[in-house]
């Protein structure tokens, strides 16, 4: 496999998709992929027609095509003949609504699992767990199921947070991230900050960016990864 998993796509002050540009760039470059499908489906204030062209300036800067999914005819016939794809950030439940009412998540798992190059942000990232159960978003819209591609076994929480705002009365994210592991002790849940993304690429998965990740797991105490860490320990 060949994964690009990033927390998320804009940093305040900065342009669209502005801090992952290079390790975009260079996942792709690696992997020979000069075309990428884009899924579009998490985006629900954004028209898709938009959240493509958004996308578009951006890859195509890098020196990539790319074309949405939501042109096709057949969903998983574009999936079949990609060369590589890219899942948006917006809402994790409508994303994964659409990816089993159209027929996807399959198709893209097993794409991914044959060693196409995935990326994803935020929500894409969210995908590529076992469940969506660790999204931060509201679920305005039910799915046919929770269960996602699971192409790493562990769970990742994008645009984690350590800040208890002053005035909030409710839960942390490391409270709620406790409570996932109350009911799912076996996972790993992967706090990844904002500006950080996880690579895995030759059998190896590699933490980058610009802060540390907060690793939980049930019974143990939460622990801090630095970037360039090897993190292979997730995957197993």
């Amino acid at each position: 496999m060949k994964l690009l998993l990033i927390s998320n796509s804009t940093n305040p002050g900065e342009e669209y998709l502005g801090w992952p540009r290079n390790e975009i760039k260079l996942f792709l470059q690696n992997a020979g992929a000069k075309k990428v499908l884009f899924i579009p489906y998490a985006g629900v204030s954004l028209s898709y027609d938009a959240y493509e062209a958004k996308v578009k300036e951006v890859f195509n800067q890098l020196g990539f095509g790319l074309y949405s999914i939501h042109h096709e005819a057949d969903p998983v016939h574009a999936v079949a003949n990609a060369e590589a794809i890219a899942v948006g950030g917006g809402n994790t439940f409508h994303l994964v609504h659409e990816l089993h009412r159209t027929g996807v998540m399959q198709a893209i798992c097993g794409r991914a699992l044959a060693g196409i190059p995935y990326m994803g942000w935020s929500a894409g990232s969210n995908v590529a767990c076992p469940s969506l159960r660790t999204t931060n978003d509201m679920p305005i819209i039910e799915p046919a199921s929770f269960d996602c591609m699971g192409l790493v076994p562990f769970q990742i929480n994008p645009h984690y947070l350590d800040a208890h705002p002053e005035g909030h009365g409710g839960e942390t994210r490391e409270q709620r991230i406790e409570e996932f592991l109350a009911i799912n002790p076996d996972l790993w849940v992967v706090g990844l900050r904002e500006a950080t993304s996880l690579i895995y690429e030759n059998g190896h998965l590699k933490l980058v960016g610009r802060h540390s990740m907060r690793v939980f797991r049930q019974g143990t105490n939460p622990r801090e990864v630095e970037p360039g860490s090897d993190v292979d320990f997730l995957m197993f």
